[in-house]
């Protein structure tokens, strides 16, 4: 995510529902990583681009690999509380 740009995303944190639970950006939408391929359909369908987040950047980063081969405008956000500092900071 390019910090001095300022652009409207929709975040998804592919954290599990007990993580996301813990906390998470405001606004975002938690599809756990062990999801996101049956909730294909529901995920190319988000106002684009879309924001992967996670704990530290790695499931969404697979996330993000995944769906940059189907066509989705979307970026690796890494750690939802660089996310979150970044959007509301």
């Amino acid at each position: 995510m390019k910090k001095n740009k300022k652009m409207e995303y929709t975040i998804v944190d592919v954290r599990t529902v007990d993580e996301f639970r813990g906390g998470n950006v405001a606004g975002s939408i938690n599809i756990p990583l062990q999801e996101v391929v049956e909730r294909e359909a529901e995920i190319m369908a988000l106002k684009q681009p879309v924001l992967f987040c996670c704990l530290s950047g790695g499931r969404s980063g697979q996330a993000t690999q995944y769906f940059k081969a189907k066509g989705l405008d979307c970026e690796n956000g890494g750690g939802w509380l660089e996310v979150n500092a970044k959007m509301n900071g």
